[in-house]
């Protein structure tokens, strides 16, 4: 390891090039190419020397340094089985040496050097004198640097699972280095903190002591002198935030109430006595000091509410001084962080046990709601320009607006304890005072301060949740003033959406309906585009709650629908459908057929118009959004007909299914329209089920002709549908329709793999994850026929092909449906169903046998295929479900597979991995399949794999034997 250290020696030269090029302005090839050869230096075993020589050279600039003491770290933690182990002890020297070198800064070189010693201490097992060993070589002049070291070993090894020690050996190494060492770093932690004062309050000390709280006992933190070093550094400007962190982390470590209670009992007094600094914060306008001191309090109480709800006359001073850094935060800057306590203090309070604390703190939790309804309103411009609220503050508006969302979450916990009466109350009093007041002020350009009117609108609509139907002491005062609101574009938002929040209680008040249907309608002409989208939410809710209410009046709200479906953006076009669509849903069966037509007729029309003159990719967008309101209706109109009875809603399909297919076959080159038309189909079988057979026929030919024009997965999304509702053995579906969905299916399996013959997997990753998906549901819907078929091998093969891809979604759906075929070779079938009761307990032998022979023939290209993926192309969220396929393999063929994994291992480039390392792992997984413990292989595959690719990048010249063949199709 050791280098002379005049200069940058010559493998050095390289590096420093490539970092400079990564810094400097050069073109994005540069860039990419210096990217590339860095990747690789650290994964290599030249870096261990190179970044010693960086790290020692005076020369050096210090973005190198940075690089190479990060590089060592990386090498440590994953590639240290590089060195002999009896070279581990200069290794160790020479991180001492340079700990001493950099003990004085830079510091986020000091910190990676430092992170680097301790996970060398985890690995390096027989280094047993870690801390005395690390302290007198650095010495009492390196205070800061020994500081350091002593937080990060704690973080280190409690995240040992980035390195290769097995359980057991971690396990015993942290009990060495931790606990072992715990008293000793406690007497250390004392003595230096009553070394002099500028180290009592030493922000490393501090930093320190919050690291090693979950291995020294926090009552022995709690009764030495370091609680008043704590305590005390609160008062310095510079140890604020991390005394801070540290009394955080000891309040965290007292949840345990009754185990802490005497820690509790001596930190109690000494954080209420801490109440002063939030007054004193709050007129300093030091906003950093005002969210810790804050936070403080909230995480104490959040530690300690249990007792809160046990003892509330004792721990009350608490609860005050949250609710006082909620009331005293102007700015609303550090008022969120009280929201988890009061969630959590809630949780207790409703319960039956602590009634006596709810009694103790409602007239607490009754001034949080004054203080929330006064948070929420908005901010009175400084330019006095009420267009614009925030000063042209685009991002704090944005966080003003989520912000109040929270706040609401905190008026319900509030209306929890206190109950919705008492909270809904304080709102309909402040919205009747701002009409005492203002409301004879008010004009159609004028609404005198409207922020206090809006905020206690939107806190009713925040407690919507909370409020019963039966309500029937603050509604039914609130409601009739609500309709008369002024026109002011917030307050109107505001109040068209407490509407649609308390649309389930006003169906259970039929006689305040009408004039809320009015007030809601005539928004849709307001000349703000925000209280239009609300309105048409609002219309959505109306109608979906109250719908039984408005079935007579159908014919009427027709009128309305087609009068505003033209005027508005495509979202609020859906939720407008959607309502009159509800409306729909409850007429009587001799009237669905007329209804739906009535009201689907003029969208038609407006397809077919807008589908004649469709050019650009604006209009075609537009005939897509109309489509989905067609759509919407059909998901919404399920009236129940008897199955021996026509179904009127499947009459109008029927009629309305060339006018789609129309559509489809003359915007074949556009994708969005053909995804809507595909959708409308899916739904017209989803919605109607087995009593859509009468439109099967025709769908089915237009399903596979747009298939075979366009290679759109769309069609085979669609096709999903139809196999998923006419299994094999589902009610009322014949063997004959049976045989006839299988045989659709076939076609479009045909026409996917000529699709796949033609181009890579890379030019259709849309199309291979819906045919995948569709072809795992006739996996498991159509067992019997697909798996022992001819159809069944070019389908294997082509997921094989397929998995050189890199998107997870269509990678997820490949593996589901491998995992799924696997599982026939079991004795159990993957699919329950408590409507099939004729689903087999066990998979029929000649289902196992097909596998099986599947498996004979293409199992060595799937194990390379999976092994290859996880080393170096599968996404991370797909290695469970890739794991899961070599199980499910080993489970059929245990010992083929072991063997199939060693080929495969011995096809990997040369260098990459070691002998000894692919020997150690065949034979762990040969222990495992002798003792049974085959599941076990699993998590053998997953730590090699995962130690691999840490390693190791895929060559730019490509896997050489690893490659996928190309899929080859002739059918």
């Amino acid at each position: 390891m050791a280098t002379n250290g005049a200069g940058p020696q010559q493998p050095v030269a390289p590096v420093l090039a490539a970092l400079a090029s990564m810094q400097g302005s050069v073109d994005r090839a540069q860039k990419m190419e210096a990217h590339s050869f860095l990747e690789k230096f650290q994964k290599s075993e030249q870096a261990w020397t190179t970044s010693h020589n960086i790290l020692q050279s005076a020369e050096s600039p210090m973005e190198a340094k940075l690089f190479a003491a990060s590089t060592l770290k990386g090498k440590i933690i994953y590639d240290l089985d590089q060195l002999p182990r009896q070279s581990l002890p200069a290794l160790r020297d020479m991180l001492l040496s340079l700990l001493g070198t950099f003990r004085n800064g830079p510091r986020p070189v000091r910190t990676q050097l430092c992170v680097c010693l301790a996970n060398l201490a985890l690995q390096m097992t027989e280094w047993k004198d870690v801390l005395q060993l690390a302290g007198s070589t650095l010495g009492t002049d390196a205070w800061d640097c020994i500081l350091e070291f002593l937080k990060v070993l704690p973080e280190e090894v409690t995240e040992g699972r980035k390195n290769t020690l097995t359980e057991e050996a971690l396990s015993a190494r942290t009990t060495e280095l931790l606990l072992d060492n715990a008293p000793q770093v406690l007497r250390l932690l004392i003595q230096y903190s009553q070394s002099s004062t500028s180290a009592a309050s030493n922000p490393q000390l501090l930093e320190c002591i919050a690291s090693w709280l979950r291995e020294i006992p926090v009552a022995d933190v709690v009764n030495s002198p370091l609680l008043n070093a704590i305590i005390n550094a609160l008062s310095s400007e510079t140890s604020f935030e991390p005394a801070v962190d540290c009394m955080c982390v000891i309040f965290k470590e007292t949840r345990d109430v009754d185990e802490c209670l005497g820690v509790i009992q001596t930190l109690y007094p000494r954080v209420v006595a801490l109440q002063p600094r939030i007054a004193a914060a709050a007129h300093s306008d030091d906003l950093d000091t005002y969210k810790g001191v804050t936070r403080l309090f909230a995480e104490a109480g959040e530690a300690w509410v249990v007792l809160m709800a046990r003892m509330p006359e004792q721990f009350r001073s608490l609860v005050e001084a949250v609710l006082e850094c909620a009331a005293r935060d102007q700015d609303r800057d550090a008022v969120s962080l009280t929201f988890n306590f009061w969630y959590e203090l809630k949780q207790y309070l409703t319960l039956d046990k602590y009634i006596q604390a709810r009694v103790q703190f409602a007239d607490i939790y009754s001034k949080l709601v004054d203080i929330m309804v006064k948070h929420l309103e908005f901010p009175t411009p400084e330019s006095g320009n009420e267009t614009d609220l925030f000063d042209g503050d685009r991002e704090q508006e944005e966080k003003f607006r989520e912000f109040r969302h929270l706040m609401g979450d905190v008026l319900k916990d509030c209306c929890a304890v206190i109950g919705v009466t008492e909270c809904l109350g304080k709102s309909f009093n402040l919205i009747q005072r701002w009409v005492t007041t203002y409301g004879s002020q008010a004009t159609n350009t004028r609404i005198p301060h409207w922020q206090e009117l809006e905020a206690p609108l939107f806190s009713m609509r925040s407690m919507g949740r909370m409020v019963s139907r039966e309500e029937n002491i603050i509604l039914p005062q609130v409601m009739p003033l609500i309709v008369q609101i002024p026109d002011h574009e917030k307050v109107r938002f505001q109040a068209v959406m407490v509407l649609a929040r308390y649309t389930e209680w006003t169906s259970e008040h039929p006689e305040l309906l009408e004039s809320q249907l009015q007030y809601i309608t005539t928004a849709f002409n307001h000349e703000s585009k925000e209280v239009v989208r609300a309105a048409a939410l609002a219309f959505k809710f109306f109608c979906n709650d109250c719908k039984e209410l408005l079935k007579d009046q159908v014919v009427q709200l027709q009128a309305f629908y087609e009068s505003v479906i033209d005027k508005l953006p495509p979202a609020s076009q859906e939720d407008v459908t959607e309502g009159a669509a509800a409306v729909l849903s409850v007429q009587p069966l001799d009237r669905v057929y007329s209804m739906f037509k009535l009201y689907c007729d003029p969208l038609l029309k407006r397809l077919v118009a807008l589908a004649n003159v469709a050019k650009d990719e604006k209009t075609k967008l537009e005939l897509a959004d109309h489509l989905q309101l067609v759509t919407l209706f059909i998901q919404w109109i399920q009236p129940y007909v008897p199955p021996t009875e026509p179904n009127p809603a499947v009459q109008y399909c029927k009629e309305i299914l060339p006018v789609l297919s129309t559509i489809a076959e003359n915007f074949m080159d556009f994708p969005p329209v053909l995804e809507r038309v595909c959708r409308c189909w899916r739904n017209m079988v989803l919605s109607y089920r087995t009593a859509s057979a009468p439109i099967l026929p025709a769908l089915a030919d237009r399903l596979a002709a747009g298939f075979a024009a366009s290679r759109s997965g769309s069609f085979l999304w669609a096709t999903d549908s139809i196999v998923r509702e006419f299994s094999e053995g589902a009610e009322f579906v014949d063997d004959s329709t049976a045989t006839a969905i299988y045989q659709f299916f076939q076609q479009q399996a045909m026409t996917f793999l000529r699709a796949l013959n033609e181009l890579p997997p890379d030019d259709l990753p849309d199309v291979i994850e819906d045919f995948f998906r569709l072809v795992t549901d006739v996996t498991l819907y159509y067992p019997s026929n697909f798996i022992p078929s001819q159809l069944s091998v070019p389908i294997l093969t082509a997921a094989l092909s397929s998995l050189t891809l890199q998107k997870i979604e269509p990678l997820t759906a490949l593996l589901h449906y491998l995992r799924d075929l696997l599982s026939y070779g079991s004795d159990g079938p993957p699919l329950s169903s408590f409507d099939r009761p004729d689903t087999p307990a066990a998979n029929s032998p000649e289902l196992q046998a097909a596998v099986r022979r599947l498996m004979e023939g293409q199992g060595e290209a799937l194990v390379q295929r999976m092994l290859t993926g996880m080393m170096f192309t599968f996404p991370r969220d797909c290695f469970p479900d890739a794991s899961g396929v070599l199980l499910a393999l080993f489970e059929l063929m245990p010992q083929q597979v072991a063997v199939w994994i060693k080929n495969t291992l011995g096809m990997l480039p040369q260098g990459s991995v070691k002998p000894q390392e692919v020997d150690k792992l065949m034979s762990s997984i040969s222990q495992r399949v002798q003792e049974g413990e085959v599941r076990k292989v699993r998590y053998l595959l997953q730590d090699f794999t995962n130690s691999y690719r840490r390693r190791n990048v895929a060559p730019r010249e490509g896997l050489g034997r690893l490659e996928a063949a190309k899929f080859r199709f002739s059918g």
